[in-house]
């Protein structure tokens, strides 16, 4: 019986010593004050973007399978009454969802605030404003042979062919009207910092 029980003993420190091996933290209060807090009380740029957007739009706003939000010219088309909605509502006609709580998610109006707020202090740059710019959105029905004759003229030689291609009607049906607007006018403001005609623009590389 004494054998025996020496033997439960040890298995039991054996399995404690295993435990304390496997955490990442030592026993006792955790040292980051956010773990204790509740969700809907977390107020951290960092926190927030990493839980909710990176995923999508990269760990530093750019890289994702989603637009980057890092980009400078994004930045300075949209603003900030757009990206709260976005984030608040979801985008329709993309696979962006609503993250608010007033529309089903669970990030508070104030934590929306704060990933809009740390957007645009990390990634907006005001020397990337351009004046009588198109406005980020528009309810007006545009010219559809106007824009063949601009597209075949500024955007076919890389964008009709290739990993580059947007005609395909698999790539468009998964593209909300927006979401090519605002390509087309970072595009646009790009073009106005190149020194080369025809110089790509990376930040919109199709992302299947």
């Amino acid at each position: 019986m004494k054998r025996r029980g020496n033997a439960i003993l040890s298995f039991i420190s054996f399995i404690l010593v295993m435990s304390s091996v496997g955490c990442h933290r030592r026993i006792g209060p955790p040292n980051d004050q956010e773990e204790l807090m509740r969700p809907e009380d977390v107020v951290s740029f960092d926190r927030l973007y990493k839980q909710n957007c990176s995923a999508c739009h990269g760990e530093n706003g750019s890289g994702g399978p989603a637009l980057d939000l890092a980009n400078p010219h994004y930045q300075a088309l949209v603003d900030d009454g757009s990206l709260r909605h976005w984030i608040t509502s979801g985008m329709p006609g993309t696979q962006m969802p609503a993250f608010g709580e007033s529309a089903g998610g669970f990030l508070t109006p104030q934590q929306v605030d704060t990933l809009v707020a740390g957007m645009r202090s990390r990634w907006a740059h005001a020397d990337h404003k351009v004046h009588d710019m198109p406005p980020y959105s528009s309810s007006t029905i545009g010219n559809s042979e106007q824009g063949h004759q601009i597209f075949r003229v500024n955007c076919s030689s890389c964008h009709q062919q290739g990993q580059q291609k947007i005609t395909d009607t698999s790539y468009l049906a998964l593209m909300s009207d927006q979401s090519l607007r605002t390509i087309a006018i970072a595009a646009y403001l790009h073009s106005l910092r190149s020194d080369t005609p025809g110089q790509p623009y990376p930040e919109t590389s199709i992302k299947r």
